[in-house]
């Protein structure tokens, strides 16, 4: 029952423009950085003594906020199909458990964020490789800045789809994403506790996978949280 659920929550987005918006936020960061590197690649050579790690460095200033925008609107986007169409009711009254409906909407949105950041790796390394930066390429630090962003948002994922999901007026989880957006565009300032600034891999331990492993307890942690309430509600 849960890959019909899967399956059918799949061809709901698919006209819809998710797809689109899951190879826009790749194509978008390193399209920022294909201008700056088109504009003033000598002076970003100059400043670097690791090709490679700068122009990933680069490539990772836009990356925390791409998936946290990406996440608001993915979110509200699966939320509004069911909103619009009327569906919830017709799901719950499925032989399926509400527990498994919002799995399903989860499993989705974490496989469309997964793929999202399969081709910024592959985009990423594409353009890098035009830039010359060197044949001794970083795979590890390649899987590392695409990767560990998307597994450091998990609890902005399971904070927005809870959100999203026991909202029948989207523009208050959008509300709440866009400042969400904004702290995430202030990482560097906002302290270690607070979820949007996970994406961005700072601490004060200078420990990226820190962050890795606190957004998927916390993100795990929410994602109960948020699915309990969803069962617990009655749906409109």
């Amino acid at each position: 029952m849960m890959l019909r659920l899967l399956s059918v929550d799949f061809l709901k987005i698919k006209r819809k423009g998710l797809w689109f918006l899951v190879v826009l936020g790749p194509v978008g960061v390193v399209a920022l950085q294909m201008v700056n590197y088109g504009v003033r690649k000598d002076y970003l050579l100059q400043q670097s003594e690791n090709d490679w790690q700068y122009y990933m460095l680069n490539i990772m200033t836009f990356t925390p906020l791409a998936i946290v925008l990406g996440i608001v609107i993915l979110t509200s986007f699966m939320a509004s199909i069911e909103n619009e169409t009327n569906a919830w009711k017709q799901l719950i009254a499925l032989p399926v458990s509400k527990l498994s409906v919002y799995l399903s909407k989860f499993t989705v949105i974490t496989f469309l964020l997964f793929i999202s950041s399969i081709l910024l790796m592959i985009f990423t390394l594409c353009y890098g490789m035009t830039l010359g930066l060197g044949e001794s390429i970083p795979y590890l630090g390649l899987l590392k800045y695409s990767f560990f962003p998307f597994l450091a948002a998990l609890p902005v994922l399971a904070l927005q789809l809870w959100f999203a999901t026991v909202s029948n007026n989207q523009a208050i989880p959008v509300t709440i994403g866009v400042i969400g957006v904004i702290f995430a565009y202030s990482a560097f300032v906002l302290p270690d506790w607070m979820i949007w600034k996970w994406p961005a891999l700072m601490n004060e331990w200078d420990k990226p996978v820190v962050n890795v492993i606190l957004g998927v307890g916390f993100g795990f942690l929410l994602y109960l949280i948020g699915m309990f309430d969803f069962k617990r509600r009655d749906v409109k």
